[in-house]
């Protein structure tokens, strides 16, 4: 027995780091890309309303491979889906490298997005599978990871530029590294998970499924409405904090560089350490401090006349929007186990509508206001998702809380 037991912890330590690889994976084919925009920009010939254009079509490809991979990695595993689309999403990376003109990159952005959209809810459908046998909180630090890989991507995009190498020349060294490191990591993933018990008939089986479906579809979408809220405060935070800096408070442009820089840090650092924290508080306490916390950092980041404050108020914001978006997504996952993939699906592709729409929204609020008051809509939709926090409320949030209470 103790065999089985060491080899079966052996197993899980195993599927986790292979998780992580796959978020690093992901991160890294999707940063590839960004650093690489300069020049396929300039290679193709187009503006840069042109190019905002043809982002809608990654967006539209990411969401549609979102819904697809849902339901697929729930009917074939993520042992399977996993690896299989870390391959597509890793080989459609050279795609944009090639193109000469806009039709084709256009082409190629859509199936890049759709692959990476693909590869993004399999692997945190696995991520819920790997987080629910060991027992704990997993979930945050598996998207701190997703950051460490834009990072690496931002360090080969520089050594590709410094070495005199075309954008496909270094996307396709990416992408052929990324397809041999999805399938070396395939084998260390989780089995499909067995059906809850045996002695259910087919017909009780579904029975049950479609009962759980209907006491979870309402609290699914609610938790789709709260991530697209969420993720498109980080979609403001990445499109509009170097320039807030910069035309707002006057600072010179690499000064205002660092107002993102500090965001993301905050962000990645504090995902490092969300998972202690979920254990010890709560997943909803979590959610509802850190959405206060963001709220309280935006506004400062819109009120505040100093540069100094402006970057206290972003990095605010960073730290509590970290927390959030793992919730969710865990959340999602764990109300059905057997939906996993279809529920994570639903979240991740509404947060994926509100990190696209974000920077848009607040674009167009600055035909009204200035852009610091254009913030003020962060604000409330970080205060209406503390508010509606108790979403997550499980029995160990009130274990959670009768302890706090004791004491």
């Amino acid at each position: 027995m103790f065999f089985t037991v060491a080899g079966m912890d052996h197993s899980l330590r195993a599927a986790r780091v292979a998780t992580f690889v796959y978020f690093i994976l992901c991160g890294t084919t999707m940063g590839a890309w960004v650093v690489h925009i300069p020049a396929i920009e300039e290679r193709v010939g187009i503006s840069h309303a042109t190019l905002g254009g043809l982002l809608v079509l990654l967006g539209l490809g990411a969401f549609l491979g979102m819904q697809a991979a849902g339901r697929l990695t729930d009917r074939l595993g993520a042992r399977i889906v996993v690896p299989a689309t870390g391959v597509l999403c890793s080989a459609a990376l050279v795609l944009p490298g090639l193109s000469r003109d806009p039709w084709t990159l256009a082409g190629a952005l859509l199936a890049f997005g759709f692959c990476n959209g693909c590869l993004d809810v399999s692997m945190n459908a696995h991520a819920v599978h790997v987080e629910k046998a060991y027992g704990r909180p997993v979930m945050s630090a598996f998207h701190a990871t997703f950051s460490v890989g834009g990072v690496l991507a931002s360090l080969v995009g520089a050594a590709v530029a410094s070495a005199g190498l075309s954008p496909a020349a270094g996307m396709a060294g990416v992408g052929a590294l990324g397809i041999g490191i999805a399938l070396v990591s395939a084998r260390a993933l989780l089995p499909a998970a067995p059906p809850a018990t045996d002695t259910d008939t087919a017909e009780q089986a579904g029975q049950a499924r479609a009962a759980k479906h209907r006491n979870t579809s309402g609290r699914i979408w609610i938790l789709a409405a709260l991530a697209l809220m969420v993720m498109l405060c980080e979609g403001a935070a990445n499109d509009w904090s170097a320039l807030h800096l910069k035309d707002i408070l006057g600072a010179p442009t690499s000064t205002a560089a660092f107002a993102y820089g500090t965001f993301a840090a905050t962000m990645t650092i504090a995902r490092l350490l969300a998972d202690r924290l979920v254990a010890r508080s709560g997943s909803m306490a979590v959610l509802r401090y850190g959405a206060a916390t963001a709220a309280v950092g935006i506004t400062i980041v819109a009120l505040s006349p100093w540069i100094w404050a402006a970057f206290a108020g972003w990095a605010l914001f960073g730290l509590g929007l970290s927390g959030c978006v793992p919730q969710l997504f865990s959340a999602a996952g764990h109300a059905d186990p057997s939906a996993a993939g279809a529920n994570v699906s639903r979240v991740a592709g509404l947060g994926y509508l509100g990190m696209l729409t974000g920077p848009a929204a607040i674009g167009w609020l600055t035909h009204l206001v200035p852009l610091n008051h254009a913030f003020v809509l962060l604000t409330l939709l970080c205060a209406i998702t503390a508010v509606a926090a108790g979403v997550l409320r499980t029995g160990s949030d009130r274990t959670h809380e009768m302890t706090a209470s004791s004491h």
